[in-house]
């Protein structure tokens, strides 16, 4: 059975994830979006494009999930190396004794993999802060605007832009990681916490 809403983890102020002084537009259906604004001729081929097959029928990949958004996976990015992948259909609480070992000064990049149906979805983003493990405060924070995405029967994906992992003696060890997929009307898609090492090699 899916999880119809996600708890807010504490670490992760409103004001982290969503900018105090943007107003989201009002949610609106496919069905409304496509009736507005019909004499303009430029943004009626714009929509058709963006919503594809969503406009002709109502795309719903798991009837027993009402989510609009199922995050399906986070992976960790690196050239040259298979990537490594956290599930996050399971056990979110079981992500944290899974650890990524990430050599010092490597660049890598975050890839989230998720699914959309039912309707549009607005301004998507992804949060992350990252503290290291047994210390409060927080080493690394990032915020990236993901943007909005029609239903789709595939897996859709949004990746980072590069970081450059810390390197030096003291940088290494373990590092705690909050991750949070939410979007423009403060819905909250998923949390989960996550782990990995920094190591001055990869064995």
């Amino acid at each position: 059975m899916a999880e119809t809403e996600t708890k807010h983890h504490p670490e992760h102020h409103d004001e982290d994830v969503h900018d105090a002084n943007y107003q989201a537009p009002p949610e609106k259906t496919i069905e409304e979006i496509m009736a507005a604004d019909q004499e303009d001729e430029s943004l009626r081929r714009y929509k058709e494009a963006l919503l594809g097959a969503a406009q002709a029928e109502k795309i719903i990949v798991d009837p027993n999930d009402p989510r609009k958004v199922i995050v399906k996976k986070l992976a960790l990015v690196v050239e040259g190396r298979d990537d490594m992948e956290l599930d996050l259909t399971g056990d979110l609480s079981q992500l944290k004794k899974q650890l990524f070992v990430i050599k010092e000064g490597v660049q890598y990049k975050v890839r989230i993999d998720f699914i959309v149906q039912r309707e549009i979805v607005h301004g998507l983003k992804y949060v992350q802060k990252t503290s290291r493990l047994g210390v409060t405060v927080v080493v690394d924070k990032m915020k990236h605007m993901v943007g909005s995405y029609p239903p789709k029967k595939e897996i859709q994906f949004y990746l980072t832009p590069a970081e450059e992992a810390p390197s030096g003696t003291f940088s290494r060890g373990t590092y705690s990681v909050s991750s949070v997929f939410t979007d423009d009307d403060k819905h909250i898609h998923l949390e989960w916490d996550w782990t990995f090492e920094i190591k001055k090699d990869w064995a």
